[in-house]
């Protein structure tokens, strides 16, 4: 902890003291840590961590007048808790994206985007001809079912089917 920061701490009572982020640390770090691993439900490394970078970011704040530390540390601790799960999350979308997609050493299996386009015709020549149409009409006319159904003359329900049966033979085919 940097010593040299010091941050301004109004008591309740309102009168000023001067207290050091080495202070702030010693007086609020172990309730800190607590609170973490109780309210947030983390591991004790995971709460550790966070108190780390809540006095970090605290450090990094110019000097000011704070009212209540506990509100202020816990709120900081709330935030790097949440911006910590939501990177996870994106992270886990990323991994699970990237093991749909062919590795560097296996790019010989990969398609090139003219393959994929002509596999992508393909498929779409070989459905059942009233699936291929509604198929087509929503996605790449961008159609909405309402449209389908009056172009096609048939109930909106029908579209709906179809669609379901176009996209399951979709999927069906490119899993083989």
């Amino acid at each position: 902890m940097n010593a040299n920061n010091p941050v301004t701490i109004i008591a309740d009572e309102g009168r000023s003291l001067g207290s050091s982020l080495d202070d702030i640390y010693r007086e609020h770090g172990d309730w800190l840590r607590r609170l973490v691993g109780r309210r947030l439900r983390v591991q004790p490394a995971e709460a550790e961590d966070i108190v780390q970078e809540t006095y970090l970011r605290l450090a990094r704040t110019p000097t000011e007048e704070v009212e209540r530390p506990r509100a202020l540390l816990s709120r900081i601790a709330l935030n790097l808790f949440r911006d910590g799960r939501r990177r996870e999350s994106v992270r886990a979308a990323h991994r699970a994206e990237l093991r749909l997609v062919p590795q560097a050493g296996h790019m010989h299996d990969a398609m090139t985007a003219q393959e994929a386009a002509v596999a992508i015709e393909q498929l779409v020549a070989d459905m059942p001809e009233k699936w291929r149409d509604v198929f087509v009409l929503s996605r790449f006319r961008h159609l909405t079912n309402q449209e389908i159904a009056s172009h096609l003359g048939v109930s909106i329900k029908t579209v709906e089917w179809r669609m379901s049966k176009a996209l399951d033979y979709c999927l069906r085919t490119l899993r083989d």
